[in-house]
Parts: structure tokens; C-alpha cells; sequence
């Protein structure tokens, strides 16, 4: 399926004219759905960190509680990266895609402008989200590196791969021309 095409647009158009949710954003909410689903195992799963120099004791840790873990035990530069990068960016992006998401089936007027530049910043951001892997990479090594513990990523690992990739899909369903459909109809104008 071409998203961006115009035989999309006019699909779209007569899907809209009979009263059925356009396909696109069908796509979207359903992956958005499923992304808010696996986030939830990201957090919950994430971390599995294996503690002690003498003592052989196991540990389970979220990415949240890894967080206050590494803030705590003063690597807050760590605490900060895995929270921007882990929970913040991810988070950012799913409520801006649900804002769009909602807005368009809606058909609201509402900042307009705004609302084409904050898919325009989802999509740069987009291009980025397999960077969160990498980063999560490598602060496992610099742990490792720094003997503060050892980090087995668990099935949350997993997870967090899905939420990045499923993101990038559900921005990629978006059809950002939806977003002046409603200007076109109140000028009485045909949306191209």
C-alpha cells in the first residue's frame, strides 16, 4: 500500500464519503494499540541484573527501577540517558501520534500548523529510533566496563525492539495531508 501516493488519498476519499474509518488510520490506531501493549513489557521486563561480588544474588529490574538504580548509586548520567531514551522519546512519540491520530478522525481545525510541524518532528525523530538500541547497547558495555553490575537483557529486550520498529510503522501509516481536510471542506473546496 502506497500511504503517501494519491491513489491512497482517493481510497481514503471514498472511504471517508461512505462513512468507513480510512485504512491508514486503521493501520495506525491498530499499531498504536499494539505499541502501548508492548510498552508495557518493555518496562516491566527490561533489566535483568545479576548483583554481588561474593554473593550470587539475582536480581530483576524494569527499566524504571534501572533507572533509579543508576541515579541512586551515582551514575546519573546513565539514570538520564536510558530515561530519555528509553522511556521519554518512545512515550513522546506514541501521545504525538494518538494527538494526530484522534485530531484527523476528528477533523478538527485545531493548530493546524502545528500539528503537520509535530508529524514532520515524529518523522525526523523516526529516522532516529533505532538509535534507542543502540544506546541501551551500549550502556550495558560501559556497566559491564565499570563492574557496577551485569545486565542480561531479558525478554523486555524484545519488546523494546517491537515499540521502535512498530513506531516507525505507525508514523509511516500517517497520511499528514489528512491533517488540512478540514480547511479544504470549509472552503468547500474537494480535498485533492
Amino acid at each position: 500500500m502506497d500511504v503517501g501516493g494519491r491513489e491512497s488519498y482517493r481510497e481514503y476519499r471514498s472511504e471517508v464519503e461512505g462513512g468507513i474509518l480510512p485504512r491508514s488510520l486503521r493501520t495506525m490506531a491498530f499499531l498504536l494499540f499494539v505499541i502501548q501493549t508492548v510498552f508495557i513489557g518493555v518496562d516491566w521486563l527490561f533489566f535483568r541484573q545479576a548483583f554481588g561480588l561474593f554473593l550470587p544474588v539475582r536480581l530483576g529490574l524494569n527499566v524504571v527501577l534501572g533507572v533509579v538504580y543508576f541515579w541512586t548509586s551515582g551514575s546519573w548520567y546513565l539514570a538520564l540517558i536510558i530515561f530519555f531514551a528509553s522511556i521519554m522519546v518512545p512515550l513522546l512519540k506514541m501521545i504525538s501520534l494518538v494527538l494526530l491520530l484522534v485530531s484527523v478522525q476528528l477533523r478538527s481545525r485545531w493548530q493546524l500548523n502545528q500539528r503537520a510541524r509535530l508529524y514532520r518532528l515524529v518523522e525526523v525523530v523516526g529516522r532516529w529510533s533505532m538509535l534507542d538500541i543502540y544506546v541501551v547497547a551500549v550502556i550495558v558495555a560501559l556497566v559491564q566496563l565499570q563492574a557496577l553490575a551485569t545486565i542480561l537483557p531479558g525478554p523486555g529486550a524484545i519488546a523494546f525492539g517491537a515499540v521502535v520498529v512498530l513506531t516507525m510503522f505507525a508514523a509511516m501509516a500517517f497520511d499528514p495531508r489528512l491533517i488540512w481536510d478540514p480547511l479544504d471542506e470549509e472552503h468547500g473546496r474537494a480535498p485533492a
